[in-house]
């Protein structure tokens, strides 16, 4: 069956708060197994929640929860969370890369160190999480690689904006599609998603606009909804696209998204980047 995740495996990077923990919940209530690969342990004062807490939640939500505490860009890390997976559940059945650094400094501001994060991050952990989990999708039900990223559009505004940022985000993306045109034939999708409006996450209320900004975004629940329309699509059917958080709402026919930003008019949402 392709219409629920109930028993079905998915391996995430991140996801102790946020976008990702939100398509985990969603997953869970399926009765879904999750297992997060992400670094938080323990609290941090400038983010709320921990890997620990995220695994409750998913576990309160009706799903099963594996926390493999480590770093996307630890190879070491990423064999060990796959390892655990198939040792705990049997396998593998989706990938969905959450785990994402921003920073949008302009190109002489930002320090190479800081470029490298999201280099080895945003594209290399992609690829590596993905690379390490595919001889596992091959035998799952319905295997879904899922990162969210952007469309790539060359348009000058986005690409002059903050270069770094853009590389890492398009990099992800044109990980996600180049696995969607070689693993076709096994019937492994491969889709990116992104969203015309910004979300209430930290990175937004930390880095992008404060509190202002978090006023005029839609809540996390509109991107895990997508996920899920996504993820229980026919994985041979849907693949090697770059989808949008509500053009997927809306041919699965959610139209009002109204209870994703209360209180909140459509025009006084703010826009995403990239779109």
């Amino acid at each position: 069956m392709t219409d629920t995740l109930r028993d079905r495996t998915i391996l995430m990077s991140g996801g102790s708060r946020g976008i990702g923990l939100a398509i985990a919940v969603h997953a869970a209530r399926d009765g879904a197994n999750v297992v997060l690969l992400a670094k938080t342990d323990t609290p941090d004062p400038r983010l709320p929640g921990t890997i620990h807490t995220a695994a409750d939640e998913i576990r309160a939500a009706g799903g099963r929860a594996l926390p493999v505490v480590g770093d996307v860009r630890d190879d070491e890390d990423i064999a060990r969370a796959v390892e655990a997976a198939v040792a705990e559940f049997g396998g593998i059945d989706i990938v969905v890369n959450n785990a994402s650094v921003i920073n949008l400094s302009h190109t002489l501001e930002l320090e190479p160190k800081r470029y490298d994060v999201m280099q080895d991050v945003n594209v290399r952990g992609t690829f590596m999480l993905s690379r390490a989990a595919i001889p596992h999708l091959r035998n799952g039900v319905n295997p879904h690689i899922l990162s969210l990223s952007p469309p790539i559009n060359l348009d000058p505004r986005w690409l002059g904006a903050h270069i770094g940022y853009t590389l890492a985000k398009y990099g992800m993306s044109m990980v996600t599609l180049g696995l969607a045109a070689e693993f076709a034939r096994d019937g492994i999708a491969a889709n990116t998603l992104w969203p015309r409006t910004t979300i209430k996450t930290a990175a937004v209320g930390n880095i992008l606009g404060g509190e202002a900004l978090l006023a005029r975004s839609r809540t996390p629940e509109i991107y895990a909804d997508a996920a899920y329309e996504v993820l229980t699509r026919p994985s041979r059917e849907l693949t090697g696209r770059s989808l949008i958080v509500e053009d997927v709402l809306a041919e699965a026919g959610i139209t009002d998204l109204a209870r994703y930003s209360p209180g909140v008019p459509e025009s006084d949402l703010f826009p995403d980047i990239f779109l």
